[in-house]
């Protein structure tokens, strides 16, 4: 296959992009730093890897080289969990997945031959936040902030399918690998100060990076794929719960709760996405098929750690 990235430098993309060009497919890399992707994908080992320069909110001549392609993964976006979310953050977190969206759509649309496939990001922030309900695929939206982006973000996916192309939207859940949320989590067990954050009952939707990528490859693959499905394990964790496993494997004590008004204080808005969770079951993502790797905590953490 030869499949178009945007998103391929991020946490998620570098291992897709690493497996795809490990069973030796082609790879574009739409990227708006080409000097830094040349440098996750150098030349050398990454003979298959093609690094086309991007701007993901503008139309331009790199939306022709989508023409070429059998299918397109979309993961880009500004991260969320990094620094405070003023109106003009929000605004880029919005922006750059709802604009970012619309100009892939738009390649794709006025691509001759179509690519076969879409495969685009999207977050279990759709669903809201809650302590007490149970979301799947067929749950309705939430109405706060990540919820409208989410909702914005897909909405956008969707048109792709009046050009006849299969679309799947991934739904992800908090993602645990070697970076990503996890890295930040590490530290402060590793100097024995690690504990729940805030009250510890919230949900903890995750997901193991491996099973992120092999969910990819599979949407890629499998034309019976389509639509939405939830990108986490079928197990989610309390924050208390998640505190106190991390420490078992890491042989660190976990009592040390962070309070909340300490996350507040460093992400403002952004403090929602741990302070306030929600429990993600993958239904449709099961009844597809999909085999997990690690469908519960203790292997998953006990992978990345060790």
């Amino acid at each position: 296959m030869k499949v178009a990235i945007t998103g391929a430098t991020g946490f998620v993309g570098s291992l897709l992009v690493q497996r795809l060009h490990g069973k030796g497919h082609q790879i574009v890399v739409l990227t708006r730093n080409t000097a830094f992707a040349q440098k996750v994908f150098p030349s050398e080992a990454f003979a298959n890897v093609e690094i086309v320069p991007y701007t993901p909110n503008a139309s331009g001549s790199w939306q022709s080289v989508i023409a070429s392609c059998d299918g397109v993964v979309n993961l880009a976006g500004e991260p969320i969990g990094e620094g405070r979310w003023t109106p003009e953050r929000k605004q880029e977190i919005l922006n750059s997945r709802k604009l970012g969206t619309q100009r892939i759509v738009e390649a794709i649309t006025n691509a001759n031959p179509k690519p076969t496939v879409l495969i685009n990001a999207s977050a279990i922030g759709y669903y809201g936040t809650s302590e007490t309900a149970t979301f799947d695929e067929t749950s309705l939206s939430g109405n706060d902030f990540l919820a409208q982006v989410c909702q914005a973000w897909e909405a956008e996916a969707r048109k792709v399918k009046d050009a006849g192309v299969r679309l799947v939207i991934l739904r992800f859940g908090v993602i645990l690998g070697n970076g990503g949320a996890l890295g930040k989590m590490i530290p402060p067990f590793k100097l024995f100060a690690g504990g729940p954050i805030g009250s510890g009952r919230q949900w903890f939707s995750w997901i193991h990076v491996d099973d992120v990528v092999n969910l990819i490859m599979q949407a890629l693959t499998k034309p019976e794929i389509e639509g939405v499905y939830n990108a986490t394990a079928p197990n989610p964790v309390r924050m208390a719960d998640l505190s106190q496993t991390l420490g078992q494997v890491m042989n660190r004590p976990s009592w040390l709760p962070v309070p909340g008004f300490a996350i507040e204080a460093l992400l403002g808005d952004g403090a929602i996405v741990v302070l306030e969770g929600q429990q993600v079951l993958p239904k449709r993502t099961v009844e597809a098929g999909f085999e997990y790797k690690y469908s519960n905590l203790q292997s998953a953490l006990t992978q990345i750690l060790n």
